[in-house]
Formats: structure tokens, sequence, C-alpha cells
């Protein structure tokens, strides 16, 4: 499974489409470990373009702080699940993640009305 966290020098961005590069993690989750991590450059934010794109990067799983609703419907259409409302050094949440422990809410942003 390839998971994506937008970052920010090492956290998780509070925004997906803004972010300075998406960290991909590729995980085991039935081992709960990570086999590979890779970060590549946010391609740029124009609207309903990340979505797609990082559907062909192979992606299975956004985990953000937060993203608009029309983001995650564009997601959904990708079939890329959305977990919003994540905190923290990326390494932290995508370990969180594996071990059940990651803390999360609803979180969309609505400047994109």
């Amino acid at each position: 499974m390839k998971i994506a966290i937008p970052t920010d020098k090492g956290q998780v961005s509070a925004h997906f489409g803004h972010c300075e590069e998406f960290t991909i993690y590729d995980v085991d989750e039935s081992e709960k470990k990570v086999n590979s991590k890779e970060c590549i450059t946010n391609p740029g934010h124009q609207p309903g373009f990340l979505p797609g794109f990082l559907a062909k990067q192979g992606i299975n799983c956004i985990i953000a702080g937060g993203m608009g609703l029309k983001a995650k419907q564009l997601f959904d259409q990708n079939n890329i699940q959305t977990i919003t409302g994540a905190a923290g050094i990326v390494d932290e949440v995508i370990q969180d993640y594996l071990e059940g422990n990651l803390i999360s809410k609803e979180s969309y942003c609505d400047h994109h009305k």
C-alpha cells in the first residue's frame, strides 16, 4: 500500500495542496512496517490536479492535516482513501497509522467555495 503525506519541513502540512512536498511511504500493513520512503516535490496547486497526479503515483491513501470537501470528493473518485486532521512529524504519523494509534478528525478547509 502506498500512502502520501503532504509535508512541510518534516511535518504534516496543514493544507495538502500548498505543501512543499509529498512524503510517499510504501507500507506493509500486516507487518506494520514501512518498506520504503521517498519525497516528491509538489508539482503545484491547481484545482483538481493533485488527486489525479497522486493516483498516477500509485497512491492508495493520503493522510493530511486539512483539505477542501471538493478535494476529498476528487480523491474518492480516484479510489484514494483520505484521512484528515493529522498533525506532527510525518515519520511518527505513519508509525501511529500502522500501529492503529493515529488520532485524526474530519478536517476540511473551506476557502475553496
